[in-house]
């Protein structure tokens, strides 16, 4: 292995430490971050806007995408083992699809469900992904199951977490429609760029022989982190 090589296999095993660190430690000390989490400050503006803001909405959309770590998560797991630009586009989509079409679905009906149900299932969605990078499922079931709609599927409902927390702050039906149009929008744009980034850093890791020696640990970690999402979920569900 190459001298470069090896310094880029130490900083990704510490990044990976450092993130679960990180996670670990909001598990710890607030209920707030995981449950499909919006800023303070992009509440409050939610809730006292009126009309149609486009470009503010397209921001807010990005904003959520980027800084969502149960959305990041599994992205991840489902492109750990995609290679191909044409499949990534495929599952990517399919992920879109079931978020954008709950999401307005959730809002513009007024359906809701409790918050904490539905973050529980998203991290869920999480250990699934990471489990079926495993091969656990082809293992213990004998069976192996169809990974698209798996991800059309875990869309919706990463989807409705959204359009939950979205109804809590009473939006104005004023520019309603345009808005979630824009905040979608922003959503997309947003996951392309974590997803770029996300391609960037796997491509540089694929590169290296420790990819396939370490793949089983990365996604034990994302099983783990899933594993602490659901558990944070379910106690703040417990204790509400």
């Amino acid at each position: 292995m190459s001298f470069y090589a090896t310094i880029f296999e130490n900083a990704l095993r510490n990044r990976l430490s450092l993130a679960l660190g990180l996670i670990a430690l909001t598990f710890c000390f607030g209920f707030d971050a995981f449950a499909h989490g919006v800023a303070e400050g992009d509440q409050g503006y939610i809730q006292e806007s009126s009309g149609v803001l486009f470009m503010p909405f397209v921001y807010l959309g990005a904003k959520h995408m980027v800084t969502g770590y149960d959305h990041l998560l599994f992205l991840f797991g489902v492109i750990f083992f995609l290679y191909r630009m044409k499949d990534i586009g495929l599952y990517v989509t399919l992920f879109a699809i079931g978020h954008s079409t709950t999401m307005l679905f959730g809002v513009l009906t007024g359906i809701s469900a409790n918050a904490y149900v539905i973050d529980a299932i998203i991290g869920l969605s999480v250990v699934y992904k990471a489990l079926d990078n495993l091969g656990a499922f082809q293992r213990w079931f004998g069976f192996q199951p169809n990974t698209k709609w798996a991800t059309l599927i875990f869309g919706f409902f990463h989807g409705f977490g959204l359009a939950t927390k979205i109804l809590e702050f009473e939006i104005s039906p004023d520019g309603l429609l345009p808005n979630l149009i824009a905040f979608n929008i922003g959503v997309e744009i947003g996951q392309l760029l974590a997803l770029a980034a996300i391609l960037i850093l796997m491509g540089f890791w694929r590169r290296t022989s420790s990819f396939h020696r370490h793949a089983f640990v990365a996604n034990v970690a994302l099983m783990t982190a899933g594993f602490i999402l659901v558990g944070y979920q379910l106690t703040g569900l417990a204790v509400a």
